[in-house]
């Protein structure tokens, strides 16, 4: 029997970093989530499980390379490159992102410097111009607002794959790679109390990034509707690519 609605499959990587506003902008386009909590143990497959029709990447203090921390990241490597080339649309956020650059053969390393808190990134011209990327509505003249916490960056893109956003922090803000494949360095499903709850737990980034984590985290907190206007939008239409791949049409 079909299911009747689309599947996405969510792969959380820490604790503290759920699905929270892109669930939630899934759901509302009548998508249903499953979540594999694999910073608790839970089994992560290395290839695309039958009846799902996307994949979301989630975010985590961990860096992408850390397999001896978090041994499951190479079965979610394995599975954002099979997803790909099957067609089968992802979202990387953070730390997903990254997974998905290196998943395709990019490079991902720690940057001389840290996001954390909120910034302002742009799209380019390939990003005006795609179906997803297109939709985030700039808040502030050109730029978009977006919540950041991070200090390892992309550095070098996989083959094909083309920039959609960036800053003149972190050149790789966001990334399209095959039909369907999508990682972005920021976070657009942060909601202002889980920035606060971060905040209150100093980790590596914070640390090396002498921000005052208060501040930042009043930042995200004052700007919170202004991000969802911002991202509300690319997720639904990421959600059509969704309902795409599941042959249906999307609920209004």
């Amino acid at each position: 029997m079909s299911p009747a609605q689309p599947i996405v499959l969510a792969i959380r990587n820490d604790t503290t970093s759920p699905a929270l506003l892109v669930g939630e902008w899934l759901e509302e386009a009548g998508i249903a989530i499953r979540t594999i909590c694999a910073d608790e143990g839970e089994h992560v497959p290395d290839s695309l499980p039958r009846g799902v029709h996307g994949i979301l990447a989630l975010g985590g203090s961990i860096g992408a390379a850390d397999d001896a921390v978090a041994p499951w990241l190479a079965a979610e490597r394995a599975l954002l490159a099979d997803a790909v080339g099957a067609g089968v649309p992802v979202l990387g956020l953070c730390l997903g992102g990254q997974l998905l650059a290196s998943a395709m053969g990019g490079c991902v390393e720690l940057g001389p410097t840290q996001e954390i808190g909120l910034s302002l990134v742009r799209r380019t011209v390939d990003g005006l111009n795609d179906p997803v990327a297109s939709q985030a509505e700039p808040t502030r003249g050109p730029d978009i607002p977006a919540a950041q916490w991070h200090q390892d960056f992309v550095t070098e893109l996989p083959e094909g794959a083309v920039l959609l956003f960036t800053n003149e922090v972190c050149r790789v803000q966001g990334f399209r790679i095959g039909e369907a494949g999508y990682g972005l360095q920021m976070h657009p499903e942060v909601d202002g109390a889980t920035f606060v709850s971060w905040a209150e737990v100093p980790d590596e980034a914070l640390r090396r990034s002498g921000v005052d984590a208060s501040h930042a985290a009043e930042a995200v907190v004052a700007a919170e509707p202004e991000l969802i206007t911002a991202w509300r939008p690319m997720t639904r239409a990421w959600a059509d690519l969704v309902w795409a791949r599941f042959g249906s049409v999307v609920p209004a």
